[in-house]
């Protein structure tokens, strides 16, 4: 293990986050709050420790996929603690257990939240929550590779360690140049969903936040309604943007290059696509009752479908009050989550699309045992590592899900409570059913079963590896 090198990224990972912490202090300011002199203490302090980290140059700039798991692992909880403290200093939300939760919900972009009462916090902590949600959304290593570069090739390691999905690419030969590529799409987007928001009629500070979340497919609100108060445009612009940051951002970069074609021919988008259309459908026949108007059905089925399948979180109505198809239609696509590469969470598209194709092989070998088939996608064939890598995250995630759900049941909550809180954190979703519901919290748990969430909302968001390597004791050993 090289400690001197993960040292060494940490230091700029806090070096980093104490930039990002200073525009919250500038929000302060504008809005002439004190809560700010919060941020600003933490910022110098973070910049303080990445500073001393970073002043010296490690000799030994080579690392394996151990240290970059590892790496990335250590940073997201570092980032999430030291991201904690001001709302622990400006007394916004007191308690370190509560304000730690709602800081790894926020980068992990979950959107889970303890609070009752979000218009409470000052104008500085509402921008700051959200804001975690567009750095978490792409992730701070993607940043970070695009601005640091680092000898060897071995940043790939980085990238792979958090990035979304079941295999990571470069769409250019050079890691930094990828890395500038997404976040250079990433921001387009989320300017152009400013922009049109602003045209809608929601004013600066909300545009800002929401399209954060967006982006980030986190799902922080700035309103105790969450979307539900905006009118039916800018619930229409959230919608497609939520769909479009779901979308695999190699199919953008497609767009961009000559070979435009080939994105509209992505196996994973098609069925995203035909997932979400589906859903909607179902939905919107199954509530044009209570709406009692089928476009009105549409328009809140299509919102809460984008929401869901990519994570986002957003709500425009309290859909644990609809009927019980509609509900198990949306714990589905909890599951299923966004596209690989994406800013969304849950299992992915294309995972259940290689599960899907390999118990379709299996099958064919018990009809024809000799024959000789080969699981594709996007008329590629995969290779047995990636088959066997799906398989295995989806016995570790089944593992987690069930240790996750029996330990949180000591809080004597009810089934459907426990069931979907884990299924939202650990599918980094927010809001789940009934009293983690779109009017209920994640304040009514323990600070234990708040710890195993934030476990879970970590695991999820680093696709589980990472964090687990941390409790594995051969990894720390010194070679």
């Amino acid at each position: 293990m090289n400690y001197s090198i993960i040292s060494y990224i940490l230091g700029w990972v806090l070096t980093i986050e104490s930039i990002f912490m200073f525009i919250p202090c500038i929000v302060a300011a504008i809005y002439r709050e004190k809560e700010g002199f919060a941020f600003l203490i933490v910022a110098l302090l973070c910049l303080a420790i990445g500073l001393l980290r970073i002043r010296k140059k490690t000799k030994s700039q080579v690392f394996y996929a151990k240290e970059g798991f590892v790496t990335v692992a250590l940073s997201w909880i570092i980032m999430s603690i030291f991201g904690a403290l001001p709302f622990v200093i400006n007394r916004d939300i007191p308690s370190f257990t509560d304000a730690l939760f709602e800081t790894i919900s926020g980068f992990t972009t979950t959107g889970a939240s303890i609070l009752s009462d979000v218009e409470a916090l000052s104008h500085c902590s509402l921008f700051w929550r959200s804001f975690t949600h567009w750095i978490g959304g792409m992730g701070v290593f993607v940043f970070l590779l695009a601005i640091l570069p680092l000898t060897g090739g071995y940043n790939m390691h980085l990238m792979r360690a958090e990035s979304p999905g079941p295999s990571v690419g470069k769409f250019v030969p050079k890691v930094r140049e990828t890395a500038k590529i997404l976040y250079a799409i990433y921001i387009v987007m989320t300017l152009v969903e400013i922009i049109l928001l602003l045209f809608a009629g929601m004013p600066l500070f909300d545009s800002l936040t929401v399209s954060f979340g967006t982006a980030g497919t986190g799902g922080f609100g700035i309103k105790n309604t969450s979307i539900a108060d905006y009118n039916m445009v800018i619930q229409a612009i959230i919608s497609i943007f939520m769909i479009l940051f779901g979308v695999n951002f190699g199919a953008y970069f497609l767009l961009l290059g000559n070979n435009k074609k080939d994105a509209f021919k992505l196996e994973e988008v098609h069925w995203y696509l035909i997932i979400i259309a589906s859903a909607v459908a179902i939905i919107t026949i199954n509530t044009k009752d209570i709406f009692h108007n089928l476009f009105t059905a549409f328009h809140h089925a299509l919102f809460q479908v984008a929401s869901v399948i990519t994570t986002t979180g957003y709500s425009t109505t309290d859909f644990d009050l609809w009927p019980q198809l509609s509900r198990a239609v949306l714990v589905i696509v909890m599951f299923i989550g966004a596209c690989a590469g994406s800013t969304g969470g849950g299992i992915k598209v294309s995972r259940i699309i290689i599960l899907v194709k390999s118990v379709k092989q299996e099958l064919g070998y018990f009809i024809h045992p000799r024959s000789v088939k080969v699981i594709k996608m996007d008329n590629k064939p995969l290779s047995a590592k990636s088959i066997r890598g799906v398989n295995a995250f989806f016995v570790t995630y089944t593992l987690i899900f069930v240790v996750s759900l029996l330990i949180i049941t000591f809080d004597n909550f009810d089934l459907v409570t426990n069931f979907t809180a884990v299924t939202a954190t650990l599918n980094n979703i927010g809001p789940g059913l009934k009293l983690v519901g779109p009017t209920g919290n994640f304040g009514i748990f323990s600070p234990v079963a708040k710890y195993i969430l934030m476990f879970d909302m970590l695991a999820g968001r680093l696709e589980l590896y990472p964090i687990l390597l941390l409790f594995t004791p051969s990894v720390w050993k010194k070679h």
